[in-house]
């Protein structure tokens, strides 16, 4: 067997998550060849087509599937590895492989300066996507934390609860219920929504809010950002529920309104997370702490 490398398994797995070339390239930023190419030098060092062409993108063969699963394991056992060998070194350096949901963008890099001010030698890599993909990083063990508004019940993890998430309902300012005091759920059923997308948390909170109050939805359009929404809603397109911590600039200079719901803002709170079997390392142990001592309250200051 030919010698074969951690970057070509790991290009291997974002090729299978993505099923197609060009979307793992972009995802592993890289170009189209370069993805081939290490696709290509992995078989061949096993001497097996690991991938086949299923239109415009591909499908896993029968041993690429094996080759994944066992993959998958493997690379969760080196992250363990990594994190043992951390503790002869401490918190003089380290690496953590955080992975946040989209929303979190808003507060995430505030605490992430004010962490590096107390450990200079730690690095962070961070990557930001929707719940379901986080969920992804979580259950395969590519990531050591995670934040996440809403903790996986599907998933053995500890999830510690660090700080407040306000949910509200939102409009423009020239909006008919925007003028109304103590309005009911059920005024909202008359009114469209632009909501986050499929795989969204928010979204996810959202349709339990409207199930519990009996109360239709109304989706106009699924939208993959919160700043989207944030545009939509001040264009008039339709009403939404977001955090609160991701509007306080709209609020304050009058862009978008509040909408004065009974039973809002629901208040959620925001987690750090990780599997219970994960071995965390110095680095991320210490991150974890952060968050709970100061996180907090450093989130209440800044949004």
């Amino acid at each position: 067997m030919r010698p074969y490398t951690f970057k070509q398994i790991q290009t291997f797995m974002e090729v299978a998550r993505q099923r197609s070339v060009s979307k793992a390239a972009e995802r592993l930023f890289v170009t189209q060849p370069a993805v081939s190419m290490q696709i290509r030098q992995l078989e061949d060092a096993f001497g097996l087509a690991l991938v086949e062409p299923m239109g415009r993108n591909i499908q896993l063969t029968a041993a690429g599937e094996d080759f994944l699963t066992y993959a998958t394991a493997a690379m969760g056992q080196f992250k363990d590895l990594e994190a043992m060998m951390a503790e002869h070194v401490g918190l003089r350096r380290g690496r953590i492989d955080l992975a946040v949901v989209s929303t979190s963008k808003y507060f995430i890099p505030m605490l992430l300066v004010r962490f590096s001010k107390l450990h200079s030698g730690i690095d962070v890599k961070l990557k930001i996507d929707n719940r379901e993909n986080v969920l992804g990083l979580l259950a395969r063990s590519e990531a050591d934390l995670v934040v996440m508004g809403r903790a996986p019940s599907h998933l053995d993890c500890e999830a510690i609860a660090f700080a407040t998430n306000p949910l509200v309902m939102i409009g423009p300012p020239d909006h008919p219920l925007a003028r109304r005091k103590n309005l009911p759920f059920s005024a909202l059923a008359d009114y469209g929504f632009v909501v986050r997308e499929e795989g969204s948390g928010t979204l996810a909170a959202m349709q339990h809010l409207f199930d519990e109050h009996h109360t239709p939805l109304k989706v106009i359009m699924g939208l993959p950002s919160n700043e989207t929404i944030k545009q939509a809603v001040m264009a008039g397109m339709g009403l939404s529920f977001l955090s609160m911590r991701t509007i306080r600039h709209e609020l304050a200079s009058g862009h978008l309104a509040l909408l004065d719901v009974q039973g809002l803002p629901q208040i959620n709170h925001w987690y750090i997370t990780h599997l219970s079997s994960k071995k965390l390392s110095p680095a991320a142990k210490a991150f974890k702490e952060f968050l709970i001592e100061q996180g907090g309250a450093l989130m209440d200051t800044w949004s």
